[in-house]
């Protein structure tokens, strides 16, 4: 792997970092205090903003209407915009619709695309991710309760959802269900299967509340529940029983996403770190960076975004180069470090700052109780610890069920 940044890539991180900087940092305030609904008529306005940089939905090829970067070139864009916790969703390469705009990408029919594809990846539209259920582990895709059953010319959707991001506004959403539960393997017994908002039976319960905030619009994590919500077969994505392997196909590029937004709030905050210790006195003359404990919590801070990221650029050049199954033990590693990476740094920063940093005046303890979730989705920790090992003992004879 070669770690040279290209000039495309300096030139995109320098772009997205001015426009971060100037347009969405100042609203950030304003936004901590009124919530992401309400601030939509000012991020619209960023939004057509972002436009005119080239570089929205910069993830999807240029054919789709995109920026066409390469995953490892995303990666940084995904880092930069890391830094705000609206970057991502201003140049429409957000979750979920990131991940869904993917899998129509690869999976969808013509159809599909030209209705759900094309809309979402303009930014006329938004989708959501109906997987993860209160009845059953979310970190198992194979053991689901929601079930979908053929009717004539339909699919009928029975189950309960919830943790759906972004339900509330979104114009459709990719439900995973049960399809055939007498398959042989567990791995081809879901489907995925697109249900548009407003289907009969498909109801958004409300909005979870999460860390004491139920927010609203995008940011927002809902129940949904399908009462034999029926839509046409049609809507079936990518092939019967093909539901886990498309949940694996999003989730892996997926990861990439996530952890380079996780560095971007990492250097956020190991900024906002520094400032504070090299300007904030302890007494006339003796700034709070003169301290041994601070300076290491610095020290340890830099190197381990720096490993980080440098564990996250590999992993995407192995997904691009030999694919996301390749891959997969070293997306498990970055799962794992780059979310406990993210929760040290974010808790030395707040430490430095004091009572400073337990307020909103700053961007920390946003992140500090909204990102602890990064430890648990896309596979929590203990799951992915354990992958790894069970992969690395294979190798010295100790054979472990369930290892793929």
């Amino acid at each position: 792997m070669d770690f040279t940044e290209p000039e495309r890539v300096a030139a995109v991180r320098h772009t997205i970092r001015e426009f971060v900087t100037r347009e969405l940092l100042p609203l950030e305030g304003e936004l901590r205090r009124r919530g992401f609904k309400a601030m939509r008529p000012a991020l619209d306005e960023k939004r057509r903003r972002a436009r005119e940089t080239g570089l929205w939905a910069a993830h999807i090829p240029v054919a789709h209407g995109g920026a066409g970067l390469t995953l490892l070139e995303f990666a940084h864009v995904s880092e930069e915009l890391g830094r705000s916790p609206v970057g991502h969703w201003v140049f429409n390469c957000q979750a979920p619709d990131v991940g869904n705009m993917e899998i129509l990408m690869e999976h969808g029919t013509d159809a599909q695309k030209e209705r759900f594809l094309h809309p979402l990846v303009r930014g006329e539209i938004r989708s959501c991710f109906a997987m993860t259920e209160p009845e059953f582990p979310g970190s198992n895709p194979t053991w689901l309760g929601t079930t979908a059953r053929r009717d004539g010319g339909d699919w009928v959707i029975r189950g309960h959802k919830w943790f759906t991001t972004g339900a509330e506004g979104a114009a459709f959403a990719i439900c995973m269900a049960v399809t055939h539960p007498d398959a042989e393997s567990p791995h081809a017994r879901a489907s995925m299967i697109i249900v548009p908002a407003g289907t009969p039976g498909f109801e958004i319960m409300g909005n979870l509340s999460i860390m004491g905030e139920r927010g609203g619009d995008w940011a927002s994590h809902a129940e949904v529940m399908f009462h034999d919500a029926r839509v046409p077969a049609d809507n079936l994505l990518g092939g019967e029983g093909a539901g886990f392997v498309l949940a694996q196909e999003r989730l892996g590029p997926g990861r990439i996403h996530h952890c380079m937004r996780w560095i971007g709030i990492c250097e956020r905050a190991f900024e906002t770190m520094c400032h504070h210790a090299a300007t904030r006195e302890l007494a006339p003359g003796k700034p709070l960076g003169t301290r041994g404990m601070v300076q290491q919590w610095i020290a340890e801070s830099r190197a381990e975004i720096h490993a980080a990221r440098l564990m996250v650029l590999h992993a995407a050049w192995k997904i691009q180069t030999e694919g996301a199954y390749a891959a997969r033990e070293e997306i498990s590693l970055i799962k794992f470090t780059v979310a406990r990476t993210l929760q040290r740094v974010l808790d030395r920063a707040i430490q430095v700052l004091g009572g400073l940093g337990m307020t909103d005046d700053t961007p920390l303890a946003y992140w500090y109780a909204h990102e602890r979730a990064a430890r648990i989705y896309d596979g929590s920790d203990e799951v992915h610890l354990e992958t790894v090992a069970k992969r690395i003992l294979r190798q010295y004879g100790i054979k472990t069920p369930g290892t793929r």
